[in-house]
């Protein structure tokens, strides 16, 4: 099994997260997103995934290469493939939480501060506080988690109950951006308490970013 990711990418971290929580083996094979205008626009890349994004998961079945892209539904496979450790519960309504949880980061937030869009952004209106701009919307939808996990009540020591899950999978990597962002965190005490709890477990540490063999060494 490989992995095509970046090393600071949020959406590679969720799938190194969960990869290693389930003790799946795999290679990473590091796709640099700035070196020469990005390596995920070259050809053999796009042939891999036409979005020119990362991550994308490849293994082979029945002989074939298989490829999928998009984070939370490698998630997903993962989850069925390999069902242990579970990051999604069976029951209906807290699996729901779990997936509620998990798009408030995906699609209310981390496309907002995604590179691809920020330089297109910033080209569009060159007026424009760029990293303003995406800060206020992080900032905005972490409001909205923190406030969203309490008034269900669910949390634990993780988003949902005392058990990983895929929203912990995503959190993580949208706190540590928030900081690249300098937005004061201390506003979200339910998040950090489950950040804290995330980072103590060894998996996670494996999965960040420092960790990869991509990452900027001094």
């Amino acid at each position: 099994m490989r992995l095509y990711g970046y090393w600071r990418s949020s959406c590679s971290w969720r799938v190194r997260a969960a990869l290693e929580l389930k003790g799946i083996e795999y290679e990473n094979l590091p796709v640099n997103l700035i070196k020469d205008g990005g390596e995920q626009h070259t050809d053999s890349y796009v042939a891999k995934n036409p979005m020119q994004q990362v991550p994308v998961l490849e293994f082979e079945r029945d002989g074939k290469p298989i490829r999928l892209a998009q984070s939370l539904a490698i998630l997903e496979y993962l989850e069925r493939e390999h069902p242990e450790p579970a990051l999604i519960p069976t029951e209906p309504l807290a699996a729901a939480r779990v997936r509620q949880f998990a798009e408030n980061i995906n699609a209310g937030i981390q496309p907002l501060q995604n590179l691809n869009f920020m330089q297109r952004l910033g080209k569009a209106a060159p007026q424009l506080d760029v990293r303003g701009f995406s800060r206020g919307y992080i900032e905005r939808g972490l409001a909205a988690l923190e406030a969203a996990v309490n008034a269900a009540g669910a949390s634990g020591q993780y988003l949902v109950g005392d058990t990983v899950t895929v929203a912990d999978v995503c959190l993580v990597p949208q706190l540590y951006n928030a900081r690249r962002f300098e937005i004061e965190l201390q506003q979200f005490p339910t998040l950090l308490n489950v950040e804290t709890h995330c980072n103590a477990l060894p998996a996670f540490e494996r999965a960040h970013p420092d960790q990869q063999p991509d990452a900027p060494r001094d």
